[in-house]
C-alpha cells in the first residue's frame, strides 16, 4: 500500500520497498516522511542552482510583462486618435493586440515560473520557441530558458514531490544565478540603445 501523501517520483535515497519485490529495484513509492531531513536537505541542494535560474527567469519575464503590456494598451488607445487613416489604425491596434497579448502571456507564465507551477514548464516551452526568432537578446534568453525547462533537472524541480522539497526546507533560499544578472545586464543596454536610437532618429 501506497503512503497516503503520495510517491516520491525520483526515489532518490534509494530507501527498499516492503511488500516482497525486489529490494534493489527503484521503487516510486517512498514518501518524504520516511527520509532522514538532512537526505532531503541534500536532495534540495543538488536542484537549488537550478531552481534559482528558473525562479530568477520568471522575474526577467514578469519584468518584460510589466514593460510590454502597457505598450499594447497605449497602442491599442492610440490607434483611436488616428480615425482619419483607416489603414493605420488597423495597424495600431493589431500591433497593440500582439504586444497586450504577449505582455499577459509572458505575465502568466512568468508567475508561474516564481511558483513553480507545473502547467509553465510547457507553457513557457511555448514561448521560449516562439521568442527564439526576437534577435539577438531574445533568441539568448529564450535559448537559456528552453534548456532550463528541457532538461532533466528542469523536469525535476517542476514536479509536485520537488514543492514537498521545499516546503520541508524553507531554512535552504536560492540566490540569483549569475547568467540572469547577465541577461538583464544585456537587456539594460539593449534598452538604453534602443532609447538613444529613437531619441537620434537612427
Amino acid at each position: 500500500m501506497s503512503n497516503p501523501k503520495g510517491p516520491f517520483e525520483t526515489n532518490p535515497f534509494g530507501i527498499p520497498t516492503p511488500d516482497g519485490r525486489n529490494p534493489y529495484a527503484p521503487t516510486s513509492h517512498v514518501s518524504l516522511d520516511e527520509v532522514d531531513l538532512s537526505d532531503v536537505e541534500q536532495y534540495r541542494r543538488k536542484y537549488l542552482s537550478h531552481e534559482a535560474s528558473i525562479k530568477s527567469m520568471g522575474f526577467i519575464y514578469l519584468l518584460g510583462a510589466l514593460f510590454t503590456t502597457p505598450v499594447g494598451l497605449l497602442a491599442m488607445a492610440g490607434s483611436f486618435s488616428i480615425r482619419n487613416d483607416p489603414e493605420g489604425m488597423i495597424v495600431m491596434a493589431i500591433v497593440g493586440s500582439i504586444y497586450t497579448g504577449i505582455g499577459l502571456l509572458h505575465g502568466f507564465v512568468g508567475y508561474g515560473f516564481r511558483k513553480l507551477k507545473s502547467w509553465a514548464r510547457i507553457a513557457g516551452m511555448v514561448t521560449s520557441t516562439m521568442g527564439l526568432i526576437i534577435i539577438p537578446i531574445g533568441t539568448m534568453i529564450s535559448a537559456y530558458v528552453l534548456y532550463l525547462l528541457i532538461s532533466k533537472k528542469g523536469k525535476v524541480v517542476f514536479s509536485d514531490e520537488y514543492r514537498s522539497v521545499i516546503d520541508q526546507t524553507p531554512h535552504i533560499k536560492y540566490k540569483t544565478s549569475i547568467v540572469v544578472w547577465i541577461l538583464l545586464g544585456l537587456i539594460a543596454v539593449f534598452v538604453i540603445l534602443a532609447f538613444v536610437g529613437a531619441f537620434l532618429g537612427v
